[in-house]
């Protein structure tokens, strides 16, 4: 997979304008076919997608790694996750892409589902969400009155059955704990992680103390605050290292090092591998 200078990152795949609706929604094949059904890695920075897939099949690569796509299943994608596709020519589905505003609004009384909806997954795929999906079409291309609410309904009811679904996956029951602090505390991290802010700084802004926010992370996910601010930034790092061709003291400073060689390290320790030999592998397809 050849790199470029930068990860690419569109509104809608090839596209760089802004969405002009509350959302947009198209099959699989509108789009895939006019591309030979491949779609090379590339990101969203504010827009959320739902891919369910109802027949044909083929591979996703979701930040560096490859996933075999066997229909019916479905696929979340929050934003700024790196992915790309290629299908098979005969795959038929739906690809619902929401504005993370809309998607905000839809779940601002629920943390923990908007929580659990920023990581990627793939789940086999329910009856009723592709019946909701199918609405949502409906009602997207229809127009008719108080269309708003009624898509905002219907997209609020596809993210929970989406969660339900990577979670019955995972064998977690119905998904991840809430808590209003984790989620800020992720909000603020998303936004701040390449300036190298501590954990007393975050806690700082939460108005807590760094001992509460450690105790929040680990009852949340069993990791400390500090691991997660640290596995945020390797996260970019690890997709600007197969994705693009920045160096990697270009790499370091985009992530707020002002040593490369700190980085490295950082890097090494957390991964088992230096920068440079972790793209070798995975530039070679290891």
């Amino acid at each position: 997979m050849p790199a470029a200078a930068h990860i690419d990152t569109f509104s809608l795949f090839g596209e760089t304008g802004e969405l002009s609706d509350l959302l947009h929604i198209e099959t699989i094949e509108a789009r895939s076919a006019l591309h030979d059904w491949s779609l090379t890695p590339h990101r969203h920075d504010r827009l959320h997608q739902i891919l369910i897939l109802t027949e044909g099949g083929g591979t996703a690569n979701i930040d560096g790694t490859n996933h075999p796509l066997a229909p019916p299943c479905l696929l979340n994608l929050p934003r700024g996750v790196v992915h790309g596709f290629q299908f098979e020519s005969d795959t038929n589905g739906w690809v619902l892409t929401v504005t993370s505003d809309l998607l905000d609004h839809c779940l601002r009384h629920n943390d923990q589902l908007r929580t659990a909806l920023e990581m990627p997954g793939i789940a086999p795929l329910q009856p009723g969400l592709q019946q909701m999906i199918e609405c949502i079409a409906h009602e997207h291309d229809q127009h008719a009155p108080f269309r708003a609410p009624v898509l905002t309904g219907l997209v609020g009811a596809s993210a929970g059955m989406v969660v339900r679904a990577i979670s019955a996956q995972q064998h977690k029951g119905s998904g991840p704990r809430g808590h209003r602090l984790f989620f800020r505390f992720q909000e603020l991290v998303e936004q701040a992680f390449r300036c190298r802010k501590g954990v007393a700084e975050y806690a700082a802004e939460l108005a807590v103390s760094p001992t509460h926010l450690n105790r929040v992370c680990h009852q949340e996910t069993g990791k400390s605050a500090s691991h997660l601010i640290n596995e945020r930034m390797l996260r970019e790092a690890r997709r600007l290292l197969i994705y693009t061709t920045l160096s990697a003291a270009e790499v370091a400073y985009e992530l707020g090092f002002s040593d490369p060689a700190h980085f490295s390290r950082v890097f090494a320790k957390a991964t088992g591998q230096p920068p440079r030999r972790f793209r070798q592998k995975m530039t070679a397809g290891g």
